[in-house]
């Protein structure tokens, strides 16, 4: 029978495309059956991570599982469907779960959300009786790795998106942005998604209007803002810490002399202006003005990028730790499994020496016996050695085992 083994199966982001990853997706509420399926395919233990950048069983088997087959079938979906996917084992399959860790193995490097969503995997896993010691012993030295990345290099650094952008330049603005008032002008699909980003940085109070009411409330709605009106502008500029213009309809929503009205009004405490109109919301010239500090979206574009370069330089600093911390653990098992083959040893030198004390009650008598017992296999092999490996074989293989004898210095 083989032994167990750490497998990884399924799906990622450069083996299925991302509708086919939604497709996947696991829910919640269908984990318990699809982590019990898993253990009936053949999984000794089993855990399932399900993101937007892959759907994965993590576990331990004898051969190959059809892990796979089980995360589709779950999503009811037919095996025509179904690429190749992923299907790693042994040492390739701890370098992923150590890469996974470390967001090494994301489509955006340094995500820092990755290690909290495999860390909850491997919880619901646990609590549902279907993640063990193994398991744990993988994931814990992958979470430390995982940490020394992130303590050692600036992989988590920077911006990588133009809404991550926009929430580190108000950040570094305004400072702590739940004390901050949020205006957004307009629905437009790019305005939600920056306002949306500003909201998970900690915006709470946020104002949306409109040319249409109706979707100025949908935008509140969904962001627990408040909705305003629109004639009412020159107000809610003067209160507005950030403006987020997305109405895109060919004429400036806020224009030089609007911005200065509310930065007077402000006594020149600064607005953050975040043109997502297509064309430009805000007219060219607020940018003259002081204490307004306009990006549009070419602008937050390059502070993503810059974000994005900044981060992959680090790439390499951070794989030689993961390189570093994958030899450490597999080293550690190693002792782990050494120790366990020293235990049999003594068990069966101690189980010798009991049958010859129990076959002559003499002292001496039943030294020799063990002595003779236990040397009779490891002689015949070293005789084997010398024979296959020819002059000083077997020496070799002594002084492995036992070291140099303390006569030779």
């Amino acid at each position: 029978m083989s032994a167990l083994r750490l497998v990884v199966a399924g799906i990622d982001h450069r083996t299925a495309p991302a509708d086919l990853r939604d497709r996947m997706h696991v829910e919640d509420a269908a984990m318990s059956g699809v982590l019990a399926s898993l253990r009936a395919a053949g999984f000794a233990e089993a855990m399932v991570l399900s993101t937007c950048d892959r759907v994965v069983a993590i576990g331990f088997a004898e051969g190959d599982v059809a892990a796979l087959a089980v995360l589709a079938g779950a999503n009811g979906l037919p095996a025509s469907d179904l690429p190749s996917g992923l299907r790693l084992a042994g040492d390739a399959a701890e370098d992923y779960v150590f890469a996974v860790a470390a967001a090494l193995d994301s489509q955006i490097i340094g995500e820092a959300q990755v290690l909290g969503q495999l860390k909850a995997a491997h919880r619901v896993a646990q609590e549902l009786g279907h993640a063990g010691a193994g398991l744990g012993q993988v994931l814990d030295a992958a979470y430390g790795a995982a940490k020394r990345v992130r303590s050692e290099t600036r992989i988590a650094e920077g911006p990588v998106s133009m809404a991550a952008a926009l929430a580190q330049l108000c950040r570094d603005l305004h400072g702590d942005l739940s004390r901050v008032t949020a205006l957004a002008i307009g629905a437009g699909d790019m305005a939600a998604l920056l306002l949306e980003q500003l909201r998970a940085a900690g915006v709470a109070d946020i104002v949306c209007v409109a040319r249409l009411k109706r979707r100025a409330e949908a935008m509140a709605h969904r962001h627990s803002g408040h909705v305003g009106e629109l004639s009412d502008l020159p107000r809610l500029l003067a209160q507005a810490d950030i403006v987020v213009a997305g109405q895109g309809d060919r004429r400036y929503v806020v224009t030089r002399e609007g911005a200065e009205q509310a930065l007077k009004q402000r006594r020149r405490k600064p607005i953050f202006f975040a043109d997502a109109g297509v064309p430009r919301d805000v007219e060219p010239q607020v940018e003259a003005v002081d204490g307004a500090f306009v990006y549009d979206l070419d602008d937050l574009e390059r502070v993503a990028a810059k974000g994005r370069a900044g981060r992959q330089a680090e790439v390499e600093r951070a794989r030689a730790i993961l390189a570093e911390e994958i030899g450490r653990f597999r080293a550690g098992r190693a002792e782990r499994q050494g120790a366990t083959a020293v235990t049999r040893l003594r068990r069966r030198f101690e189980a010798a020496r009991d049958r010859a004390l129990m076959e002559s009650g003499d002292a001496a008598r039943a030294t020799e016996l063990v002595i003779n017992r236990l040397l009779h296999a490891p002689s015949e092999r070293l005789r084997r050695i010398a024979a296959e490996e020819g002059e000083g074989g077997a020496e070799a293989a002594l002084e492995r085992l036992f070291g140099k004898d303390e006569e030779e210095g």
